[in-house]
């Protein structure tokens, strides 16, 4: 199998391109980013794009499972405009390139909470892209919806603080389906989610969980 990926360089796509790495399914791993990965391996081709020019280089999006895991903040993006055009332009537009391309599975990181009536704007966000990419016509379409993200070497102070709070609730049996969860755990449902299941799926955290072993 060929893989493609976009969002490699955050921190559940460079899970992700180590499991995969791993795994002798596949034969080839194409990530799109905007700038070099540090990773140096035959598998991995890589596709240094404009994703605002996606017109110039949409004919080499090809392969059997498209992974989309771009994403930003609000604070690096600096206003909500800018973090739409990342998270939602940018992976919708990809998608459809994929699905007009013959590329038949789609999974996409998605968020617990996603929901396109919501009043918070990341969630509504997130909701409204997941719509949108189920709509295309994928003959798989699998969204996960993991909780907050755990990140190995974070420097994001607020997602650090976040992320020990939630602890100390969940030992006292407070908001435990809103449990943190690794990004290589996530990575690790994501690959499971596509070898082993078809049609239109959302998976939610507790699922995830099963999916990656239990593994935090």
């Amino acid at each position: 199998m060929n893989a493609i990926i976009i969002g490699a360089t955050g921190a559940t796509g460079k899970d992700l391109v180590d499991l995969l790495l791993q795994d002798s399914v596949f034969d080839a791993i194409h990530v799109f980013v905007r700038r070099p990965l540090t990773i140096s391996d035959p598998m991995v081709k890589t596709h240094i794009v404009d994703f605002e020019q996606i017109d110039v280089w949409k004919s080499e999006i090809q392969g059997d499972v498209l992974f989309s895991c771009l994403g930003t903040t609000l604070r690096a993006a600096g206003s909500q405009d800018a973090q739409w055009k990342v998270d939602y332009d940018y992976q919708f537009n990809f998608a459809k390139a994929a699905r007009e391309n013959g590329v038949p599975t789609l999974v996409l990181m998605s968020s617990m909470g996603a929901n396109p009536q919501s009043s918070v704007f990341y969630m509504k966000m997130k909701g409204k892209l997941e719509e949108a990419v189920k709509g295309l016509g994928f003959a798989n379409t699998i969204i996960v919806r993991p909780p907050s993200l755990i990140r190995r070497n974070s420097d994001r102070w607020g997602e650090k603080i976040g992320v020990v709070a939630l602890k100390m609730l969940n030992k006292v049996g407070i908001m435990r389906s809103m449990r943190p969860m690794s990004t290589e755990a996530v990575a690790k449902a994501m690959l499971t989610c596509c070898l082993h299941m078809k049609g239109q799926q959302v998976v939610e955290s507790r699922e995830l969980r099963m999916l990656a072993g239990n593994k935090v």
